[in-house]
């Protein structure tokens, strides 16, 4: 699989200075953590999710998370286990090309119990989503995972959520970030990305975002974000991909781009998508998305289908943020230095900016580098359209 790799390869290749690279289920953590993109996720309970995993993958969804906890009824659980069993045995009779596909679950004895029943089709699960992560709760998830690996023979990933209220308590957030980073350090083999479950964090104060607001806008949430990325997302080699928190307005059909793209040609439409994504709820996303990559986050959590070419749209690497991240990491500037940009609109500080220059390669690696003069508006035209 890569991205944008549901769309021909020769508009492809009008779009990137440099493709995407294609990558797989047994690809390396390094590489599979940056390429999560825009991560989608489907209650377990859907009778027919073998077919929307599919479809999905179609369209250029390349990571899934399949819910037991909090999008399903308490309820319906037992239901839902069964129901995935059914749905992974169909995706492996029929052999198709699937996203990278996690379960989340409520309990660590789930993902043993699910990994037994899965069989053979185990090898479609890339791993599991862990719900409300701490020190205590999440040692035993992450023994729980590794047993389970064991067992099957079969790599697994975690992708803890940070969302308990001891998180975001300020009295409590200290330690809790504490424990929390020991107990990730201590799995660091098996720990794919951290997820933030910004949705929680409002709840325990009673807020809700508005759709014209991003998380950032919201003080109390943007300070948890902030603290999580410098105790987490620290570039000197210890810290974990986090990525962006769950954009939960929509409206219409996920192809509701069409109309517009149908009557302008392919290229110079800028104006009228970008009226089209505001009408649809969609401006404050964008926003909140370079705001994700401002603050240290790489990919998102989806909940409607909609969202996903935005997430993907905003994370191919520009040209110009390519040539500043060569120059800098280019063997004779290895003693420092500044350097005017290729572009002559900046400086380049070799030293402060190597980290920097280091994420945007990896990010080039997957999502790709843009031609000089392609930007947003033609990758989401592409991508809609195919």
């Amino acid at each position: 699989m890569r991205h944008f790799g549901h769309i021909s390869p020769a508009v492809r290749e009008s779009l990137f200075f440099r493709e995407p690279c294609e990558f797989h289920t047994g690809s390396s953590p390094h590489v599979l953590s940056a390429a999560l993109g825009a991560t989608l996720y489907s209650p377990a309970t859907r009778p027919r999710l073998a077919d929307d995993v599919i479809k999905q993958a179609g369209q250029g969804v390349v990571s899934m998370v399949l819910c037991l906890e909090d999008s399903i009824d308490d309820a319906e659980v037992t239901g839902a286990e069964a129901n995935l069993v059914r749905q992974f045995a169909d995706l492996e009779a029929r052999d198709a090309e699937v996203p990278l596909l996690f379960v989340r679950v409520r309990e660590p004895d789930q993902i043993s119990d699910l990994v037994q029943r899965l069989g053979s089709s185990v090898r479609l699960l890339s791993g599991f989503v862990l719900p409300k992560f701490t020190e205590d709760r999440g040692e035993l998830f992450l023994e729980a995972l590794t047993a389970a690996e064991a067992a099957s023979g079969h790599r697994l990933f975690a992708m803890p959520v940070l969302e308990s209220p001891e998180l975001l308590h300020l009295e409590t957030r200290g330690e809790t970030l504490r424990g929390i980073a020991r107990t990730v350090d201590k799995y660091r083999d098996r720990v794919l990305a951290l997820r933030l479950g910004v949705t929680d964090f409002c709840s325990a104060y009673g807020l809700r975002r508005a759709p014209d607001m991003t998380a950032y806008d919201v003080q109390i949430v943007g300070a948890v974000i902030g603290d999580v990325v410098n105790v987490l997302g620290r570039a000197d080699g210890t810290g974990f991909t986090i990525t962006g928190p769950v954009w939960e307005y929509f409206r219409l059909q996920e192809r509701m781009f069409k109309p517009q793209l149908r009557r302008s040609p392919f290229m110079g439409q800028a104006e009228e998508l970008r009226t089209a994504l505001i009408e649809h709820d969609l401006d404050g996303l964008l926003r909140e998305i370079e705001l994700d990559r401002a603050n240290g986050l790489l990919g998102k959590t989806c909940i409607h289908p909609s969202h996903v070419l935005p997430v993907h749209a905003l994370s191919v690497v520009s040209h110009e943020e390519y040539s500043d991240a060569q120059d800098i990491l280019r063997p004779e500037r290895g003693g420092g230095g500044v350097l005017r940009s290729a572009y002559t609109n900046k400086m380049n500080e070799v030293k402060p900016h190597r980290a920097w220059a280091e994420r945007t390669l990896q990010r080039a690696e997957v999502f790709g580098v843009a031609r000089e003069d392609v930007g947003f508006v033609e990758l989401l035209a592409a991508g809609v359209t195919g």
